[in-house]
């Protein structure tokens, strides 16, 4: 299935939890990462309970340093 990416499309299977979607784009470890998924955050909690469908838009945010 197909699902939105911070705009970009990415093919994952249909049991994909957020999770494992971070887990693939080397985030899941990050600290400072926030998620929305069609426009609601998703509590860190809830991650890996969380399954991905089909068209999901997913905004991962991801805190950066500076002045």
């Amino acid at each position: 299935m197909m699902v939105n990416i911070n705009d970009k499309s990415l093919e994952v299977s249909d049991t994909t939890t957020l999770t494992q979607l971070l887990d693939e784009l080397g985030l899941n470890a990050s600290k400072g990462i926030a998620v929305a998924i069609n426009d609601a955050v998703v509590s860190r909690s809830l991650w890996p309970m969380h399954r991905l469908t089909h068209g999901d838009q997913v905004l991962v945010i991801q805190a950066t340093q500076g002045g």
